[in-house]
C-alpha cells in the first residue's frame, strides 16, 4: 500500500493510497495517533476499494506529543476543517472515519458539510456524560471542578474549560449515512447513550460480543476488519 507523510497546515498527516476522487478523513482516539491499528486496517481495506485515506495527529498526540497546550474541542474543530479543505481540493467525495474522541470531534465539525458517509468505532456520542462519569470517579462536584480547573486522575485529566465547551455545544444534528461499531463491554461510551444517538439520527449500530472500548486484541481487530470491509 502506498503512503506518504505530509503536513496539512503544519499538521503531521499521512496519505494512504493513490488519488481516486474519493477520500476518507480518519480521526484517531485518545492516547493514539494517525497510525493507530484501526486506521491501518481501514486504510488497507479502503484503498483496495478505490478510496484514498488521510489521517493526522490531533493536538498532544503522535508527532505532537511534545505540545503543552491542553487539547480543546474548538481547536480540534479548526484542524479538522483544515484537513477537510485539503480533502476537498484533492477529491470530489469525502467520507469520515472516527474512533472514540476523534468521532466526537467529527460530530462537532461536519454536521453542515457534504459528507458521503461515516464509519465510527467506539464513538463518543455524549461527551458530557463521560465527563460527569469521570467527575463521579474523582469524587468532585461541579463547583469543586470549576474551582480546581484541572483534575488529574488515572483515566483522563479533567479540564473545566473543556467541560464548559462540551456542555454548551451539544450534538443536535447529524444527517449523514453512518455506521457505528462498539464493543459489548464498552463502559466508557455506554450502550444506552450510543443507542439513543443511533436511533435519533438513523445510524446503523453493530455490537461485537465481548468487545471493549479499545479495539486492540486480535479478535477485536479481526471483527473490525470484517465489519468495515462489508460497509465500505
Amino acid at each position: 500500500m502506498e503512503l506518504d507523510k505530509i503536513r496539512i497546515g503544519g499538521i503531521p498527516a499521512i496519505l494512504w493510497g493513490k488519488p481516486s476522487g474519493r477520500m476518507i478523513i480518519a480521526a484517531h482516539g485518545s492516547r493514539s495517533s494517525k497510525i493507530d491499528d484501526c486506521i491501518w486496517i481501514l486504510a488497507e481495506e479502503a484503498t483496495q476499494r478505490g478510496y484514498q485515506v488521510v489521517s493526522f495527529d490531533l493536538p498532544q498526540h503522535g508527532e505532537r506529543a511534545w505540545e503543552t497546550e491542553r487539547i480543546m474541542p474548538d481547536r480540534c474543530i479548526r484542524e479538522l476543517k483544515t484537513v477537510f479543505r485539503y480533502a476537498k481540493g484533492s477529491a470530489r467525495q469525502i467520507s469520515l472515519f472516527g474512533c472514540s474522541m476523534g468521532a466526537y470531534f467529527q460530530l462537532l465539525t461536519f454536521a453542515e458539510e457534504e459528507i458521503a458517509r461515516a464509519w465510527f468505532l467506539s464513538p463518543v456520542t455524549d461527551m458530557e456524560r463521560i465527563i460527569h462519569n469521570l467527575m463521579g470517579y474523582c469524587g468532585i462536584t461541579e463547583e469543586e471542578f470549576e474551582e480546581r480547573i484541572v483534575v488529574e486522575n488515572d483515566i483522563e485529566p479533567l479540564y473545566f474549560p473543556y467541560y464548559t465547551y462540551v456542555r454548551s455545544h451539544p450534538v443536535t444534528k447529524w444527517p449523514h449515512e453512518t455506521y457505528i461499531l462498539r464493543g459489548e463491554h464498552d463502559t466508557l461510551c455506554e450502550y444506552p447513550y450510543v443507542k439513543d444517538f443511533a436511533e435519533r439520527f438513523g445510524c446503523s449500530l453493530t455490537e461485537q460480543k465481548g468487545g471493549e472500548h479499545w479495539f486492540h486484541t486480535e479478535s477485536e481487530l479481526a471483527f473490525f476488519r470484517s465489519w468495515i470491509r462489508e460497509r465500505l
